[in-house]
């Protein structure tokens, strides 16, 4: 069975459109399927329409949706997808159709046909995005595989199908603060990188400003690398050594050459520069202090409010 997980948010527009061309596309393949929608706490009509649809639908295919407590975030409507899915198979597509089913269906013909590949993975060869966006990502990309001990995939995105050894693996990990591109590269696997076209989206505007894509690149770097932490420590003792030396030359100007040496403006700018080195480095150590403090809380990644399923006996 391949289980076909859809995290929503705000996409009432998109979700029947969704609906009706995966049915259509997903009929050509050799397996039985569900179709897992998981509702991230959505403020519009999002709700409404999947609970329609599991009324409006026939049994075949088995519609699960999974409706959050509030917004947890699209890496935890991941993470409860992957808990609720019964498939050998699971497939992870966006609901706005920028991700079409008809690619899914090749990327699980390619992952059944070989069988070395654990996943297939979706990735943009050529981006549908501004200059800047795409010159900031690459940036990102360069950045994160010179910090982490894991190499990220630049264009890679979370359109991708794998088998239940992956979901496994992923499911081990019970980490709160959950970033699937490195969780992804950190457990392994045989991937296979398949190019695709992004399509333009039917309805709606991506949720993804770029304020929230940088604080998705921060929890990245941090949840993936302490060379942040390294970086922190060599500043200091780099600054330290400047210090020293810069005060052996002070002496030797004053006591060899009797040079006078202004010291006013000379301490604002140390004091200034140190001053901002040491609040940097504290706040770089309150991150990762910070993860940890959530972490040993023990809270869910999510809450689940309701269950909804086109299973007419339940």
């Amino acid at each position: 069975m391949l289980s076909v997980i859809v995290p929503c948010f705000n996409e009432q527009e998109n979700v029947e459109l969704f609906y009706f061309e995966a049915v259509k596309a997903f009929k050509e393949l050799d397996c039985d399927y569900e179709l897992l929608f998981v509702n991230d706490g959505s403020s519009d009509g999002t709700y409404n329409k999947l609970r329609s649809l599991c009324e409006k639908a026939s049994d075949s295919p088995a519609i699960k949706v999974i409706s959050f407590s509030r917004n947890f975030g699209k890496e935890a409507a991941i993470y409860a997808g992957l808990n609720e899915c019964k498939g050998d198979f699971a497939l992870l597509i966006d609901a706005d159709l920028q991700q079409s089913p008809q690619t899914a269906c090749k990327m699980y013909n390619k992952l059944k046909s070989n069988p070395e590949y654990d996943c297939v993975t979706a990735f943009q060869q050529k981006r549908k995005e501004g200059a800047i966006l795409s010159f900031f990502k690459n940036i990102f990309y360069k950045i994160i595989n010179r910090l982490a001990d894991t190499r990220f995939i630049s264009g890679a995105s979370d359109f991708r199908i794998f088998n239940r050894k992956v979901i496994d693996a992923i499911l081990d990990i019970k980490e709160y603060h959950r970033f699937s591109k490195g969780i992804f590269s950190w457990i392994g696997f045989n991937t296979f990188f398949m190019p695709y076209q992004v399509r333009e989206r039917t309805h709606g505007k991506s949720k993804w400003s770029f304020y929230k894509l940088f604080k998705y690149a921060v929890e990245g770097i941090i949840g993936f690398s302490t060379a942040p932490l390294k970086i922190a420590m060599l500043a200091g003792l780099f600054s330290a050594a400047a210090s020293a030396i810069y005060s052996i030359v002070v002496i030797i100007q004053k006591l060899a050459y009797g040079i006078s040496v202004p010291g006013y403006a000379t301490i604002v700018v140390l004091l200034l520069f140190l001053g901002g080195m040491q609040l940097f480095c504290l706040g770089l150590l309150g991150e990762y202090i910070s993860k940890i403090y959530i972490q040993v809380k023990d809270r869910p990644v999510y809450i689940i409010k309701e269950v909804i399923t086109n299973d007419k006996k339940n």
